[in-house]
């Protein structure tokens, strides 16, 4: 299936891998949708990539109600915005232990509840995991959790929703804007040991799991399924 004419809607697409996903997708010639919470930087991502924007807030029934009312129809949809903490079960507060399942799980789900009333008879959905969800980084259980409940998100829609397609992609440590925000001893330490860990001994890029995300938007025989691009971490 081809983008061109189609209309993509991304969920988190100022910045990151969803910003990377919406570059590709304008330049298949897709209508281009980007959402998030702050208006700076949709603002400055649409305008660079010739998309349209609108502030939505994941976590907000009423603001995605508000975000999906306001388009005609929706072709494809990707789902990567979320913020949470992550740490051992012993030292996370509850409130933090759950950020991921508020922001990321029900996030993603109440995304794509307020869109499927204007989804297309051949849409096509993908969902944001990581490859935490089947080998745990270390000691961050509820994160853990959160990554291997989406993927199952995924593959429950799939069939509620099937002929609409739903996939899942579930990226390693990825060298990009997440990690640009975190201290650089962390993130240096971090990288050596992913890159120790997996099977192609380096961490990923932005442009690589974008790639996987526009795989799964078309492929027209895929659904149900996750992704790993993780350069073969889920295998070590």
């Amino acid at each position: 299936m081809t983008l061109a004419g189609r209309t993509v809607v991304i969920i988190g697409g100022g910045s990151g891998i969803g910003l990377e996903v919406a570059r590709r997708a304008v330049a298949a010639g897709a209508q281009v949708h980007l959402g998030g919470r702050t208006e700076a930087k949709l603002a400055a991502a649409a305008g660079e990539i010739g998309a349209k924007w609108q502030v939505v807030d994941s976590t907000d029934q009423a603001s995605l109600a508000a975000f999906f009312g306001a388009l005609d129809e929706i072709d494809h949809l990707f789902t990567p915005g979320a913020a949470y903490r992550v740490g051992p079960l012993r030292e996370l507060s509850d409130e933090d232990a759950a950020s991921p399942f508020t922001t990321k799980f029900w996030g993603q789900y109440h995304a794509v509840k307020h869109a499927v009333p204007k989804l297309t008879a051949d849409a096509s959905i993908v969902l944001m995991s990581g490859a935490a969800s089947v080998r745990p980084p270390g000691a961050a259980p509820a994160y853990v959790a959160c990554n291997a409940a989406v993927e199952g998100l995924g593959r429950g829609l799939a069939v509620e929703l099937a002929p609409v397609r739903v996939n899942v992609v579930a990226p390693g440590t990825i060298d990009g804007n997440l990690w640009a925000q975190r201290p650089a001893a962390v993130r240096e330490a971090s990288f050596a040991q992913y890159e120790a860990d997996t099977l192609l001994h380096r961490v990923g890029k932005e442009s690589e799991v974008a790639e996987a995300v526009l795989y799964l938007l078309s492929s027209t025989y895929t659904t149900g399924s996750t992704l790993y691009p993780d350069g073969g971490y889920a295998l070590r």
